[in-house]
């Protein structure tokens, strides 16, 4: 009668964990067939490659090390971790006793009524064993929300990580993209130095208008002009990657080269849609988070109910040491503790705990819509401006073809000397615009591969 008394009380109570949480609204996670028209079919991804080969820049990749071994906030990042990896450690033994003890002795005297003084020494030792029964299940979703936690955190810190190699690789190619922007300008000014020479002679032999030579001076005056201002985005663009690598600013900060004419590939292959939710951190935080919810709100269901205690101490009580260890006793004690009337505040308490769950169902959903429109916002801008490169190298070639016909004509008389100038600038500017199209089509590739999920792997050699 005893045994099936527990049986029915067991099944009852795993009945009622469970209904706190039955009637909760699932997320909503719909997943496209494809990620966008421009999408190019393959069920590989770029994003299962590890970052250390994707970026094969061995300068970047020392670059990127030094950025995850040294970024302060992801040092911050990874310290909250293992903070919610203790506390959830914490959880696990919960449901398990606890053992006290303690060592004691008193000398006390009592006198009653001017009566005769009599004295009660006591010496004791005693053990006490604790336990909370998981009545309604509380311990389990605590433990269940503390693991959802460090979870989530994990999957922060990979997001996190993510970030910063996305970070580290675009300022870097950026840094390179104003070298060639630089050197660009410097080797112009060089022309441009050398035609104001040549018009300030023939100026002065009367061979051409002053007009030209002013021409000439506006010319080199407005290509230096650039100079100062490229060297000073220099200065900030190094000065923030070497704070993300969590080092002080350095003038003598290592980078290769951004070779103009690299073409980079047409298509990529990004993997199908139902992959993604696997492998952005991102998204697998927020459903980790969202579990954390789900199991608050167990909790506070189970909370609503009363807690049982089982408390048994034993040990060794005398009034002096001789014969000490012949005074055992022992003492069991339970008790079932609970509110009876608490005007509903535990009610609300579970109340707001599924309006918290709601909250978390809301962000998942959003961080899943979020990561798709994402992707396909990426593939787009990587084909459009890879299309984009592709024609301004076009152009850098044409311009400088006009460069050298509009030269050789001048000198045959045939061309007058603002013609030149015409295609010197517009030669100019179309080396400019490879340099930028290049560099922005490295940064579309670049947050291609972070949001696809790549950039998160840890490199262990």
């Amino acid at each position: 009668m005893k045994s099936a008394s527990i049986i029915l009380l067991t099944v009852g109570l795993t009945v009622a964990s469970c209904s706190g949480v039955k009637n909760l609204t699932g997320a909503n996670t719909a997943v496209p067939e494809r990620f966008t028209a421009e999408a190019w079919p393959d069920t590989a991804s770029i994003a299962d490659m590890e970052w250390w080969r994707y970026y094969a820049d061995s300068t970047l990749c020392n670059v990127i090390e030094k950025t995850l071994a040294h970024n302060r906030n992801f040092l911050k990042a990874g310290a909250r971790v293992e903070e919610l990896r203790q506390l959830y450690n914490m959880e696990k033994v919960n449901m398990l006793p606890t053992l006290s003890g303690i060592a004691g002795g008193d000398y006390e005297t009592n006198r009653y009524r001017g009566g005769e003084e009599k004295t009660d020494p006591e010496t004791d030792l005693k053990f006490t064993l604790g336990w909370e029964v998981n009545l309604w299940g509380a311990m389990s979703w605590a433990r269940k929300e503390s693991a959802a936690t460090y979870r989530a955190s994990v999957e922060d810190l990979r997001a996190m990580q993510m970030t910063l190699v996305a970070e580290a690789a675009t300022a870097y190619f950026r840094l390179m993209a104003l070298d060639n922007e630089l050197a660009i300008v410097r080797q112009t000014l060089i022309t441009r130095e050398e035609a104001l020479k040549q018009a300030k002679l023939r100026f002065e032999g009367g061979l051409t208008s002053e007009t030209v030579y002013q021409q000439a001076k506006v010319e080199y005056a407005s290509t230096a002009s650039l100079v100062p201002n490229l060297e000073r985005q220099i200065s900030v663009v190094s000065n923030a990657l070497t704070l993300l690598m969590g080092e002080l600013p350095s003038d003598d900060l290592h980078r290769g080269t951004l070779f103009l004419n690299v073409q980079l590939p047409e298509e990529l292959p990004v993997g199908v849609p139902s992959q993604l939710l696997e492998r952005r951190p991102d998204v697998r935080a927020a459903e980790q988070r969202l579990a954390s919810a789900m199991a608050g709100v167990g909790l506070n269901y189970a909370n609503r109910f009363p807690s049982l205690k089982i408390n048994l101490s034993a040990g060794w009580e005398n009034d002096g040491l001789v014969k000490f260890f012949e005074s055992p006793f022992t003492y069991v004690l339970g008790n079932i503790g609970g509110t009876i009337f608490d005007f509903g505040k535990k009610k609300r308490k579970y109340k707001a705990a599924i309006a918290a769950y709601d909250q978390a169902r809301y962000a998942y959903e959003q961080s899943v819509l979020t990561a798709f429109t994402e992707v396909s916002d990426a593939i787009t801008t990587y084909s459009k401006v890879h299309e984009s490169t592709a024609l301004k190298m076009e152009l850098r070639d044409a311009t400088g073809k006009y460069v050298r016909l509009a030269t050789l004509q001048y000198r045959a008389g045939s061309l007058n000397y603002l013609d030149v100038l015409d295609a010197q600038r517009r030669y100019f500017e179309a080396q400019i615009g490879v340099s930028n199209a290049l560099r922005d089509e490295y940064f579309a590739l670049i947050n291609l591969y972070k949001v696809l999920g790549g950039g998160w792997q840890t490199r262990t050699s």
